[in-house]
C-alpha cells in the first residue's frame, strides 16, 4: 500500500479536543465530524486539506480521551496516513480499528516539513520525503495490525471474515 500526499505538520501532544471539539461530539457521522476536524488548532486544515494527504506531527499525538471520534474524522477529511514520532495508544489502536494508517518515525517526524510532498509505503516500511528527497525507515506493520489497515478496519474485517465463514 503506497500513499502520497501534502504534509501537514503540527507539533507534540496534539489531544483528541483539537482534532475534533468536544462541542462536535454529538455525531458520529464522519462527514459531519470531517467539518470540523482540527479547528481549534488549524482553522484553515479542512479547507486546505486533499484526500491522501498525511498529518504529521511530534510526540505523543491523539493524547486525551478513549474517543473513535478523533481518528474518524481525520480519515473523514481526507487524510491518508498519520506520521508521527509517538502516538498515545489508544489513539494508536483506535486508528488501527478504524483503517487509518498510523506511522512512528521520529527521523520521519522531524524531516518532513508543512507542505512537503511525502510518499508512504506501509508494505517496505519507508517514507519518502519527495521534496526534499530524505528517505525515512520505519517497522512496517504486521500481524493483525497490517490486516487491520489492509481490510479497511475492524468493522470490515469482522465482515470479511463472517461472510468467509472463518
Amino acid at each position: 500500500m503506497s500513499i502520497k500526499g501534502r504534509a501537514h505538520k503540527y507539533g507534540d501532544h496534539v489531544d483528541t479536543d483539537v482534532i475534533i471539539p468536544a462541542r462536535y461530539l454529538n455525531t458520529s457521522d464522519p462527514d459531519q465530524l470531517a467539518a470540523h476536524c482540527m479547528e481549534d488548532l488549524d482553522a484553515d486544515f479542512v479547507s486546505r486539506v486533499r484526500q491522501g494527504d498525511v498529518i504529521v506531527a511530534g510526540r505523543n499525538f491523539g493524547c486525551g480521551s478513549s474517543r473513535e471520534h478523533a481518528p474518524i474524522a481525520i480519515k473523514a477529511a481526507g487524510i491518508a496516513c498519520v506520521i508521527a514520532e509517538s502516538f498515545a495508544r489508544i489513539f494508536y489502536r483506535n486508528a488501527l480499528n478504524i483503517g487509518l494508517p498510523i506511522v512512528e518515525s521520529v527521523e520521519a517526524a522531524r524531516g518532513i516539513a508543512d507542505g512537503d510532498e511525502v510518499e508512504v509505503d506501509i508494505d517496505e516500511g519507508v517514507v519518502r520525503n519527495l521534496t526534499s528527497g530524505a528517505q525515512y525507515k520505519f517497522p512496517p506493520l504486521t500481524g493483525r495490525a497490517r490486516e487491520l489497515i489492509t481490510a479497511g478496519g475492524l468493522k470490515v474485517l469482522v465482515r470479511q471474515k463472517l461472510a468467509s465463514g472463518k
